[in-house]
């Protein structure tokens, strides 16, 4: 535990039994999505989650940072996709590349891809062996259907397995049951160019349906060079059955067909001249999924699950190609014993043959042709200390992957409950990062020049059979607290240690190479583990409810990395750039107002500070809603971005820095 969080504890405990509180009002167990909105504070406490544990549990008493993105606060925040609902979570790093392409993280490591981050869709994973990472530009579903977005912050591997590193990320879409009848709109403005959207429910009390379509075009961002590659169409289907049987038992069957044209700049690398060139063309992007889930309650103690999917993935870019199928299945036993005691027990195999396809000659994978393949057992124990108030969780995921051999991810979590009001938690976890086909069976080149003698020269990162997992030892302390009716506050810190982290090597003097042809110079490197580091910090979220028409949330976040190279490391530079990556201080502070019954005012500040590793400077910005519904009919319009015509968020395509302009949009929505 660090200084800053022994100093918090000791502060915690003794402003504890001075801060005012109410006991809960009602439970909300049973209420409805659509109710959320009008939920108290008290009950909005209350919510039951179940990304932290597998188990239902009340957001108030879990022993993790835990925040919940409601349904109710995307529609109002006016998001269209994932990642922009995202940004209504404390520390969580969300920045936009360009106009389809996102950088996110939690407490470190922003990427594209999210490393260290695990990222489902109703318990369905969407992280990639491929490069390591979630495709966030394929990552859709209707907005209205989202139930909630369940996020942790910091690590989950124990429950969810590997890649849960730095946190959770569970997208969770209603029960069919609860999205009866019919819902259409449609919208536009200058960078949502165009979009629509359809849904149509059905069913009874104990049986639901729903079908939706819905499809987008958006405009480039602002490019200094001109070169708008970065527009973006899409179109998504997809259907989703519930069923509640008449012996304690629940089905759920649902599934999703894509197709995308994302434009993107690359750089490719042939042996063959012109040796580099910088694309900007579409990627050819589609796939489909479907996934079953059953539930039994075999008593008031002991239920069983059994969750199947299967997902395709289609990626056809400018400079590579893959198709990769992924079969999973899942099965978790919850067991209540007496003494104040719950076990949880899973077993789970993932296996995805993929095939890659070579487009151009310096971006190859050997061999084309894999299966790769993840199996996982998980024990974890809950220990009621004392009953209501002091519980001990210990628990351990054990998996091995086609990458690794046998890995642990243990933890430990106390969670103390000294009044109604009031949380106190504190927890380890070591977590895991394991190897991707891009570290294990990637060869990677770069042109350099041309030697005096006109012989052409190369640098390549040469494929690493012996990549191993990065690791991370995670300790974090956190506090929750009901201040009477109107005040909530989150705090949560932490200190993370990791080591085996990603770097880049050179591992040779330069040689020449006669394969494949013309003869060339080279320069051999390697994706590593060499660098160790530190992490610490804490988020901080206090939520004001001044009148029962007005709420006001805000968060601030602090990030202190510290990365460096290990004992023998060789980095060329790594480490910098991942510092520099992810902004040390966010602010964001979000107002909701209702206004006579017809009305709804919203504003959003938030200010990120500066990525020196990509040369992104800091910037502040805000977005506004105003909408009026009447009967089944809304009319809504969005401003994103507003305090500035454009700004930077994020490096990461090949060229000049992306700014991400301001935008408006107009939506019409009619449910019946």
């Amino acid at each position: 535990m660090t200084r800053c969080q022994v100093r918090l504890a000791s502060l915690l405990l003794t402003i504890m039994p001075l801060l005012p509180g109410a006991p809960p009002q009602s439970d909300p167990a049973n209420r409805g999505p659509e109710a959320l909105k009008n939920l108290s504070l008290e009950e909005l406490s209350q919510i039951e989650v179940t990304t932290p544990s597998k188990n239902p549990t009340r957001a108030f008493q879990t022993a993790g940072a835990i925040t919940v993105i409601t349904g109710d606060d995307i529609k109002r925040s006016g998001a269209l996709s994932i990642p922009e609902a995202l940004r209504l979570a404390p520390g969580v790093e969300v920045a936009r590349i360009d106009g389809n392409k996102w950088s996110i993280g939690i407490r470190g490591f922003g990427s594209r891809l999210s490393r260290s981050v695990l990222v489902m869709i109703d318990g369905r994973t969407v992280y990639t062996p491929l490069f390591a990472g979630t495709y966030w530009e394929v990552q859709d579903t209707l907005m209205e259907d989202i139930d909630r977005i369940e996020v942790i912050r910091g690590p989950g591997g124990t429950i969810w397995g590997p890649n849960a590193v730095n946190g959770v990320i569970n997208v969770i879409t209603k029960d069919a049951r609860e999205t009866q009848g019919t819902l259409a709109s449609v919208g536009g403005g200058n960078e949502e160019q165009g979009f629509a959207n359809f849904r149509y429910g059905g069913g009874n009390k104990n049986f639901g349906y729903r079908v939706y379509g819905k499809a987008f075009t958006r405009s480039p961002e602002v490019h200094s060079d001109g070169k708008n590659f970065d527009d973006w169409r899409a179109a998504q289907t997809g259907m989703r059955l519930d069923w509640a049987g008449q012996h304690n038992d629940t089905f759920t069957l649902q599934g999703d067909l894509y197709d995308e044209q994302a434009g993107e700049r690359v750089e490719a690398t042939s042996y063959t001249q012109p040796f580099s060139r910088t694309i900007d063309g579409n990627a050819q992007l589609s796939g489909g999924n479907i996934m079953g889930r059953w539930t039994r309650v075999l008593s008031d103690r002991n239920d069983v699950q059994i969750q199947a999917y299967y997902d395709r993935t289609n990626r056809h870019e400018p400079n590579f190609g893959e198709t990769r199928n992924t079969f999973d299945v899942d099965f978790l036993q919850r067991l209540r014993l007496p003494a104040r005691q719950q076990v949880s027990w899973g077993l789970g195999a993932r296996f995805g043959p993929v095939h890659d396809i070579e487009v151009v000659s310096g971006l190859t994978f050997r061999p084309n042709d894999r299966n790769d393949y993840l199996l996982t057992g998980f024990l974890q124990d809950d220990i009621g200390l004392i009953d209501h108030r002091l519980t001990l969780t210990l628990g351990t995921k054990v998996l091995r992957t086609n990458f690794t051999g046998v890995g642990l991810e243990p933890s430990a979590r106390l969670l103390w409950t000294p009044t109604e009001q009031d949380t106190l938690w504190v927890a380890f976890t070591h977590g895991l990062r394991t190897p991707s086909d891009a570290e294990e069976n990637f060869d990677l080149s770069g042109f350099v020049g041309t030697a005096a003698d006109g012989t052409p020269f190369f640098a390549r990162f040469n494929a690493n059979r012996s990549f191993a997992p990065e690791q991370l030892n995670g300790y974090e302390l956190g506090y929750r607290r009901l201040l009477g009716r109107k005040v909530y506050l989150d705090i949560a810190t932490f200190y993370n240690h990791y080591h085996n982290l990603f770097d880049q090597e050179i591992t040779g003097p330069i040689a020449l190479e006669t394969t494949p042809a013309p003869a060339h110079l080279l320069l051999p490197a390697q994706f590593r583990n060499g660098l160790k580091g530190a992490t610490e910090g804490g988020e901080i979220a206090p939520e004001w409810r001044p009148t029962d028409f007005w709420r006001l949330r805000g968060s601030y976040s602090y990030l202190h990395m510290n990365i460096g190279k290990a004992p023998g490391s060789g980095d060329i530079g790594t480490a910098s750039t991942i510092e520099g990556s992810s902004p040390e201080h966010q602010v964001a502070v979000q107002s909701s107002i209702d206004i006579k019954k017809s009305f709804q005012f919203d504003l959003a500040y938030r200010y990120v500070s500066s990525l020196p590793g990509q040369l992104v400077p800091s910037y502040s910005t805000g977005d506004a809603r105003l909408a009026w519904h009447r009967g089944s009919i809304e009319i809504s319009l969005v401003g994103r971005n507003l305090l500035q015509p454009s700004h930077f968020e994020s490096g990461g395509d090949p060229g000049p820095l992306v700014a991400i302009k301001r935008s408006v949009y107009a939506k019409i929505a009619w449910t019946r």
